[in-house]
């Protein structure tokens, strides 16, 4: 038997590889302080477990749930957006209910284009958008992110084919894997350059609740325009620590929306009820949790960024998310020092070059290891003896 040719192009899945390379080294005995992860290390807060405690037995939710998910979740989605962006969402025909934002990222080329169409995707970037690439049989096109411009796509440097086949774009503020953050004026500029040049927008706000040094990421679709022309892709993952519960939604364009929808009634019977009833309690409770998660993060992130200075790394502090995109040492490729850091330090971070051409360079440290573990981190690092020029 032969796997399809659907399944044959496929991209490696990247942060397979290096999990089950972490696990093996970890059950030979070995202490790795794994960076390389993007998964949440504290525990879901309480009224959320609570919730879905007490909506699982309700025998009701044992039932299949409806397609297109509950009211009350829908309905929290729009009231979430409302007082969070004060953004107008729609419950029953501008939000979709997803099984974790990664299967909306991925149905989304299957649901808007057709094979032979193009995408733009940014460079470095998440690397499961290549997924639906794959399995929609469309091409794509990239848009370098550099740390010169902040790690924002310059709409002026594509070209002019580029722009005219384009059907369909991918961002991601703030950003995976650079810790990049957009503001109000990019989103327009968005906007202006989707209704130009008849694109349509997906927006992947994964890292929404993260924002550093009392800067609040914007919604795109704060944009005035933006609903006209995308979407937005929210998953409570990372707001909540409810990565394993696989739950999360897009909202915005309602024809985008339907598109989602559509794709799912043949896919799908949405997700266990007690969990979206959960979700909606998530979004619709008292946020002290959010803001705290996101202190968290920014006293890892200050940590983080001292430590490595201190031993003459010279690194810039993310703005957002709770990733930290960190160049390599001189003499080394991102996939040299990833091999070096994990087999002479043991320490596991993600090559940057697995997130696209423009990641050479650098490496992706996760935020998600305590104060203690990244300053000794670190440590290690600085008994590799890789940087010259200690900064006191």
């Amino acid at each position: 038997m032969e796997f399809s040719k659907r399944l044959q192009q496929l991209p490696d899945q990247f942060f397979a590889a290096l999990a089950g390379k972490v696990a093996a080294a970890i059950a030979d005995g070995r202490d790795i302080i794994n960076l390389g992860q993007g998964n949440p290390d504290q525990p879901t807060p309480a009224h959320i477990i609570a919730s879905l405690q007490q909506a699982a037995t309700d025998p009701q939710t044992h039932k299949y749930p409806p397609f297109r998910g509950i009211a009350e979740l829908r309905q929290a989605a729009a009231d979430f957006y409302k007082w969070e962006y004060d953004v107008d969402i729609d419950p029953d025909t501008e939000v979709a209910v997803l099984g974790g934002t990664k299967i909306g990222l991925v149905e989304l080329p299957l649901a808007l284009l057709n094979p032979g169409d193009y995408m733009l995707l940014p460079d470095p970037g998440y690397p499961d958008y290549l997924s639906g690439v794959a399995l929609a049989d469309v091409k794509f096109d990239t848009m370098p992110l550099t740390a010169e411009r902040g790690f924002l796509p310059d709409y002026e440097a594509l070209s002019d084919d580029v722009k005219k086949r384009a059907k369909l774009m991918y961002i991601n503020y703030p950003n995976n894997p650079t810790g990049g953050v957009a503001d109000q004026a990019f989103f327009e500029e968005t906007v202006a350059f989707a209704k130009e040049h008849n694109v349509l927008i997906a927006h992947d706000f994964a890292y929404g609740a993260i924002g550093f040094d009392n800067q609040k990421p914007p919604s795109f679709l704060q944009a005035p325009g933006a609903k006209e022309v995308g979407i937005e892709l929210y998953t409570l993952s990372k707001t909540y620590n409810m990565a394993g519960w696989r739950v999360g939604f897009a909202v915005g364009n309602a024809k985008m929306i339907e598109a989602i929808n559509l794709i799912q009634d043949h896919l799908f019977c949405s997700i266990f009820p007690a969990i979206q009833q959960a979700a909606a309690t998530a979004l619709t409770a008292e946020q002290a949790c959010v803001e705290e998660l996101r202190a968290t993060y920014e006293c890892r992130r200050n940590v983080l960024i001292t430590e490595a200075r201190k031993i003459g790394w010279d690194v810039q502090a993310p703005k957002g998310s709770f990733f930290a995109w960190l160049p390599v040492p001189e003499g080394h490729t991102s996939e040299s020092f990833t091999d070096l850091l994990f087999e002479k330090a043991n320490v596991a971070v993600a090559a940057g070059h697995g997130f696209g051409e423009y990641g050479e360079g650098y490496i992706r440290v996760g935020l998600l290891v305590s104060e203690e573990r990244l300053k000794e981190a670190i440590q290690r690092v600085e008994k590799l003896q890789l940087f010259s020029v200690s900064i006191k």
